[in-house]
């Protein structure tokens, strides 16, 4: 233990002595979460529709006072008027407004004798995102066209009472367990694999060589050190992250130390992740290409930035393999929805799997040999 230890110091050492890098590690990944967490998060407002009135019936006054409401309201919607359809359509093509409603001649009369008119959505489709949310507030528009209705004395329909769990969950707050990996990751790939590359190119594992300590030993201090530089990473960026992303109560002693085991173990799964990977490299160039291809493979898959039900069939069974997937669940479940720490168990456990099968392979590939 002595010779590891030595191995750990000496790894702390270097890492403290280079603040740069330790604040990238920390900066970085809460950089991210502020600005992602927003950008992406936020409710889309400012959407300027053009409106045609061809009607101007009492129906189509009835849309035109539910579009300015949506501006008082929130300022969602912007109605524009417009005086026929070419120059509507000219504009929407052109980027200066986001949609156009054309209220077709006669839509009025149509509507009360019940011949169910259409009103005509012109969306710019190429954003995906603002096209939905513009088509889901017209349609609720334009289905208070109608007259008002006297509501019946005996409602023989089934509804449905949907009953939520737990408050409003902002994006930023659902970004934050994958920023909090994404964290550990960088400090593992900057403290462990990028350093571990650069101490063979200088020589200091020539120098591990002519002494006694064993390449069991060599690699334990190398994986015990670089998890507790993505330990102490990623409880900082955790706890800072929750106070930025107003998670609730992230200081309740049980919470608290739910979060250190699942970061301490989360850390050993990457580091012995990494050993494993550079145990063989020479080259320093390879672990930097290595790295970006990991990122992308390993982090959007996770279920960090976007549902895992939604990925392709093809896709799924890396994150059933993916180190992230299992960190970024039990941070989710630990910190949003205020779960037992019990159940944090089968992620814990596949952690501690990964970790162990990891490490065997890195000493298996590690060559005790200039």
């Amino acid at each position: 233990m002595q010779r590891i230890f030595a191995i750990v110091e000496r790894e702390l050492r270097k890492f403290i002595r280079t603040p740069a890098l330790l604040i990238m590690s920390l900066v970085l990944p809460l950089l991210q979460l502020v600005v992602l967490g927003n950008a992406f998060g936020g409710r889309v407002t400012h959407l300027e529709v053009a409106v045609v009135d061809e009607d101007g019936g009492p129906a189509a006054r009835r849309i035109q006072s539910s579009l300015q409401s949506l501006e008082s309201n929130g300022d969602m919607v912007r109605p524009v008027q417009y005086a026929n359809e070419i120059e509507a359509v000219r504009d929407v093509r052109n980027g200066r407004v986001q949609a156009a409603i054309v209220i077709p001649p006669q839509f009025s009369r149509r509507l009360y004798a019940g011949d169910r008119p259409h009103v005509g959505v012109l969306l710019d489709n190429t954003d995906n995102f603002v096209s939905a949310t513009i088509s889901g507030l017209l349609n609720g528009v334009v289905q208070r066209a109608e007259r008002d209705a006297p509501a019946p004395r005996t409602i023989t329909a089934a509804t449905v009472a949907p009953v939520e769990l737990y408050p409003y969950i902002p994006y930023m707050q659902y970004m934050l367990p994958g920023v909090i990996t994404l964290g550990m990751f960088m400090s593992v790939m900057m403290g462990g694999g990028i350093s571990y590359l650069d101490d063979k190119q200088r020589g200091v594992h020539e120098g591990y060589l002519v002494t006694p300590i064993t390449k069991v030993e060599l690699v334990l201090g190398q994986i015990i050190a670089g998890s507790i530089k993505a330990a102490i990473g990623g409880i900082i960026i955790a706890l800072s992250g929750c106070m930025i992303a107003g998670v609730h109560d992230p200081f309740a002693i049980t919470r608290l130390i739910a979060l250190i085991l699942l970061v301490v173990a989360t850390s050993v799964a990457f580091m012995s992740m990494m050993s494993c990977l550079v145990a063989r490299m020479d080259n320093p160039m390879l672990p930097r290409a290595l790295f970006g291809v990991m990122n992308t493979l390993l982090y959007f898959p996770s279920g960090a930035v976007y549902p895992t039900q939604a990925l392709p069939a093809w896709l799924k069974p890396i994150t059933w393999i993916d180190p992230f997937t299992y960190a970024v669940h039990a941070l989710r479940v630990l910190l949003l929805k205020d779960a037992s720490p019990l159940v944090l168990l089968p992620d814990l456990g596949f952690l501690a799997l990964f970790s162990t099968l990891m490490f065997l392979g890195a000493v298996t590939l590690f060559r005790r040999t200039l």
